[in-house]
């Protein structure tokens, strides 16, 4: 059992970890990096509340015969509930935080949520897996969860472009909402229409690694900016593009 849980949360605490070391200026207490990760295993719970209704009314169902299907179940059954309950999460954390006094500090700790989501939906898959959990466990620890970090750096990003810039990035707003429900979107999409077209799946497989780097490659690319722009007192940040 204690091997299951340490697979499935380690990938987590492992980019958890490499996102703090990133924050050069001035580091967060890591009791306050634990209480968001603890926020995010709380929207684990808080999703339900969306996705539920959402599969009551019909918006997406659980079968998956059609690439129809496919794109319903990823944004109404997963994107959009999970991103908007780990967003009124890190809301939630965020709004009375003394901490939060940094661009950088955004992606933090909007990766502090995301890797608690991550981490207790990952224990979820793996214990469902039975004997199958170290194949799991890998697998979505080389997808899920870069995928996760990634979806996280960006709601982070925008979190703080919207905090600290927002009449020279006046759409951050609903980016730091709508990009992470994209983004993730299409990820789901492409990894559920394997289960549409199981001949497909060595070429789906290959295109969700490869987004997932791409999604990697462009959290790196976000935090840079934000180390720089605090570093020079919070100076301008344009906005970047999104090669997702």
């Amino acid at each position: 059992m204690l091997n299951v849980i340490a697979l499935a949360v380690l990938p987590a605490l492992i980019l958890l970890f490499y996102t703090y070391q990133q924050d050069k200026m001035q580091r967060e207490p890591v009791k306050m990096i634990l209480k968001g990760f603890l926020f995010g295993c709380l929207s684990v719970f808080c999703s339900f509340f969306i996705s539920v209704p959402s599969l009551n009314l019909g918006l997406f169902s659980e079968q998956l015969n059609s690439l129809s299907d496919a794109l319903r179940q990823a944004f109404f059954g997963a994107a959009i509930p999970e991103e908007t309950a780990k967003l009124f999460c890190l809301w939630l954390f965020l709004r009375k935080n003394p901490y939060f006094d940094e661009r950088m500090d955004g992606i933090v700790y909007a990766v502090s949520v995301g890797m608690g989501f991550a981490a207790f939906e990952n224990i979820e898959y793996l214990f469902a897996a039975g004997t199958d959990w170290v194949t799991t466990g890998i697998g979505r620890s080389l997808t899920a969860i870069p995928g996760h970090f990634g979806f996280a750096v960006l709601m982070g990003y925008f979190y703080s472009l919207h905090h600290f810039d927002r009449y020279k990035a006046p759409g951050a707003g609903i980016k730091m909402w709508l990009y992470p429900v994209l983004a993730h979107g299409i990820y789901d999409t492409v990894a559920m229409m394997a289960a549409v077209t199981p001949q497909l799946s060595g070429a789906i497989t290959i295109a969700i690694l490869l987004f997932c780097f791409q999604m990697v490659k462009w959290a790196r690319k976000s935090m840079q900016k934000h180390v720089v722009a605090d570093s020079n007192d919070y100076g301008p940040v344009d906005d970047i593009d999104l090669q997702v």
